[in-house]
């Protein structure tokens, strides 16, 4: 199992999700959103399981600085990748599996 938490420190899912790994002492790495984001090929792999509308935050500031709700859908990917800010929290991958937010029923199907 490889699992990786793209979380935020302002997220409290994202500190419910390493704690759930935690506590059933899962290894995990965590990435930090704001400072490291994802790269194009992470974003990608993660796309190929969740839908953008899934990873975009439509309750952050940058949401409306940005006029993400009046972009296209291409421009829309552009944005997530400059600015990750974005990005819902966590993400979190396992291989080629990915979710957002808090999800363990779906992680201990991981295990």
């Amino acid at each position: 199992m490889n699992i990786q938490i793209f979380g935020s420190s302002k997220s409290f899912d994202s500190k419910k999700a390493e704690r759930w790994f935690k506590e059933r002492r899962i290894k995990y790495q965590y990435i930090d959103l704001a400072t490291k984001g994802l790269s194009p090929g992470e974003y990608r792999s993660i796309r190929q399981k969740l839908k953008p509308e899934q990873l975009i935050n439509t309750k952050c500031r940058a949401y409306e600085e940005l006029y993400m709700a009046y972009i296209t859908p291409e421009a829309a990917e552009e944005k997530l990748l400059q600015y990750p800010e974005l990005f819902n929290a966590p993400i979190v991958r396992n291989g080629k599996e990915a979710t957002v937010g808090y999800c363990p029923e779906i992680w201990s199907k991981w295990e």
